[in-house]
């Protein structure tokens, strides 16, 4: 493998002065990030595109288009607060129409309507210009489709993303769409 070794920052730095495109990738969403995501449940290393500069060795302002993917409908693995989360019958079909189980273990993921507040909060935390909606598909087989608008935290309605030591204690506001 000894030519394919390289001093990647140099290579990529180079590529991007000869105006090449370059495509980083990250996995995993803004609320598993260790500095804003929803501690304890977050990796341990940073997930927002901001440090994909850091990781390849460039500078940042190099970075000019962000795509944030997100699904149309809310999944998770593991424990940790899920305000949208749905059970019953609801949530089986979103997981067998979406595929929604663990790939290595087969556990199945729990599944909710597309959150607003957390989705808006990964764009902002991304800084997003760009986002491609995954999964649409699985929803066209339902009448209406559930969107979490907002949260209800002792009564109140909060429509931003709340410090995340209180989603435990927040209700999704659900309406359904056609």
């Amino acid at each position: 493998i000894k030519p394919n070794v390289a001093d990647t920052a140099a290579y990529l730095y180079e590529a991007a002065q000869n105006g090449k495109n370059i495509l980083l990738e990250g996995q995993l969403g803004a609320l598993k990030d260790t500095d804003h995501g929803i501690y304890p449940m977050v990796t341990s290393s940073s997930t927002l595109a901001a440090f994909a500069a850091v990781g390849a060795g460039l500078p940042p302002y190099l970075i000019t288009d962000i795509v944030t993917v997100v699904k149309a409908y809310s999944s998770a693995v593991g424990e940790g607060p899920f305000v949208c989360e749905m059970f019953g019958d609801e949530a089986e079909f979103l997981r067998q129409a979406g595929g929604e189980y663990g790939a290595a273990t087969g556990r199945p993921r729990r599944v909710g309507g597309f959150d607003f507040p957390a989705t808006r909060y990964g764009i902002e935390m991304q800084a997003a210009t760009e986002i491609a909606i995954t999964k649409i598909n699985v929803l066209s087989k339902l009448d209406k489709i559930p969107v979490c608008v907002a949260y209800e935290f002792e009564g109140k309605r909060l429509d931003d993303f709340p410090y995340p030591d209180l989603l435990d204690d927040c209700k999704p506001i659900v309406e359904y769409l056609d």
